[in-house]
């Protein structure tokens, strides 16, 4: 009788690219990611992600531009991203596949000592703006909303040092995340004006979201699908188990200048903010988006370049929840 050998080769799992672009440098609004990297999570969904930080080309463009120009995927934007491009004369069809935050946790802000209490008071006064396409309009309408005249004077520092003109008193109101400038000035026992927006009428515009372009969703969508699961598991860790997701993001997300104590009390204030009792993670619902737009459109905010209104538009072709994982 001939013996055999039988060889048994062990091939390696070919996983599925992504790449995604962060709209700022790590942190907490992130923490999801980087849990689902550092538990496997993507890999077990046979997805090797790679992950951009803006920092690394000083903000030259943003994740929205990158994902028009082809160099990624997916990119983290506000809402004003979308409808920027959806309404451009170099028109772009981006789509938001999962808000990242379910309430508002940002506001404008204003150090306590200045003075200014109430948005009306920044009428002549100095705002530090990211200088997003809508953020100017959104800011001089808080301040009609609260009885000035919408008249801030408005400068457009390097993002990285937007905070710093704040606390340095080259500014003084800019817009922040609660749950990071927030606490980094709690820490640095600075009292901060917060004035949200809801406070002041203006709706909620989902920010930040998860965006891609509606072709590359339809080329693969169980790519993107299987992702989004992995992503929605890491930010339920991080809702579960917030001192622990803090940890894994500042141990892999290569970001140094990361103070772990700080990163964990942002950790456990942001946490909540992930989902809303009625909807799982991710999930957006019409009326938040059409609530926003409208309000935009009412305020004349909603503009093309050359400073038109844009009234035609489908708030319904803005946003997916069809790539989420199904509700449980």
């Amino acid at each position: 009788m001939r013996s055999c050998n039988i060889v048994i080769i062990k091939t390696k799992t070919i996983l599925d690219h992504l790449r995604l672009a962060l709209d700022w440098t790590p942190n907490t609004n992130h923490t999801g990611f980087y849990v689902a990297l550092a538990r496997g999570y993507y890999e077990r969904e046979g997805i090797d992600l790679s992950i951009a930080s803006p920092h690394t080309d000083n903000y030259e463009k943003t994740p929205a531009r990158k994902l028009a120009d082809g160099e990624i995927d997916l990119a983290i934007a506000p809402t004003e991203s979308v409808l920027s491009y959806q309404t451009s004369d170099n028109w772009v069809d981006m789509v938001a596949i999962a808000a990242i935050l379910a309430e508002d946790c940002s506001a404008i802000v204003s150090l306590q000592d200045s003075g200014i209490d109430h948005p009306k008071k920044l009428d002549k006064a100095t705002y530090a703006s990211y200088g997003a396409r809508f953020e100017d309009g959104v800011v001089r309408a808080m301040i009609r909303q609260d009885g000035g005249l919408g008249e801030p004077s408005i400068i457009y520092p390097e993002k990285l040092g937007i905070w710093n003109t704040l606390v340095q008193g080259e500014a003084q109101a800019t817009w922040v995340f609660m749950p990071w400038e927030g606490v980094e000035a709690q820490r640095d026992g600075l009292t901060l004006n917060a004035f949200k927006l809801a406070d002041y009428d203006i709706p909620y515009g989902y920010s930040p979201l998860l965006i891609s372009e509606r072709k590359l969703l339809q080329e693969k969508p169980g790519v993107f699908r299987r992702f989004l699961k992995a992503t929605r598991d890491g930010f339920r860790f991080a809702i579960d188990q917030p001192d622990a997701a803090a940890d894994l993001l500042v141990d892999t997300c290569g970001f140094d200048q990361l103070d772990r104590e700080m990163v964990r009390e942002s950790q456990r204030a942001i946490s909540p903010c992930y989902q809303s009792k009625r909807l799982p993670w991710g999930y957006m619902e019409m009326e938040v988006w059409d609530r926003f737009v409208h309000w935009l459109q009412k305020e004349l905010i909603l503009v093309n370049r050359a400073g038109e209104p844009i009234f035609d538009l489908t708030v319904e072709e803005l946003f997916s929840n069809d790539y989420l994982p199904e509700r449980e």
